[in-house]
């Protein structure tokens, strides 16, 4: 009867993947706006962040494309163990996000760099919330950092 080789198991181990998805013009991050969202690019932030979690795999994407955003959402919905979706104005109005979010089984953290509730009153409602994990604003780019942290964590 054959055993199990101990030497296989320890090259099992699978590495857990984040995946962040930044929505509309937060392409622009560093540059718009900065009083709101701070002097620092995503990339840099990226780049901070996985430094600071080394043992993971972070993917990042961004889109102004809902469907886009859908679509990849669809994409590591099944094979990744988490998702950070920042999806800036799609936040207050896309039903369509917050079904493709409701549809795959990865958990979801909804994250803003500000404080929605500081901000205009439309901005005060998510469409997403409820199909998420949690929520996470206010803390500036540190809320993607939070995110992660809230999916590694039991």
């Amino acid at each position: 009867m054959p055993t199990a080789n101990p030497i296989d198991f320890l090259f099992k181990f699978e590495v857990m993947k984040i995946q962040i998805i930044n929505g509309p013009n937060l392409n622009l991050l560093g540059v718009r706006e900065k009083s709101i969202y701070g002097n620092t690019d995503f990339e840099s932030y990226l780049t901070e962040l996985r430094n600071r979690f080394a043992s993971l795999e972070i993917e990042y994407y961004q889109s102004n494309i809902e469907g886009e955003i859908i679509n990849k959402i669809h994409e590591v919905g099944f094979n990744f163990d988490g998702i950070v979706l920042n999806a800036g104005a799609y936040t207050h109005t896309s039903v369509a996000i917050a079904d493709a979010i409701a549809a795959v089984k990865t958990p979801v953290v909804e994250v803003h760099i500000s404080n929605v509730y500081k901000r205009e009153e439309f901005r005060h409602h998510s469409m997403l919330a409820a199909s998420c994990k949690g929520v996470i604003a206010g803390f500036g780019m540190d809320s993607y950092r939070l995110a992660i942290e809230s999916l590694t964590t039991a």
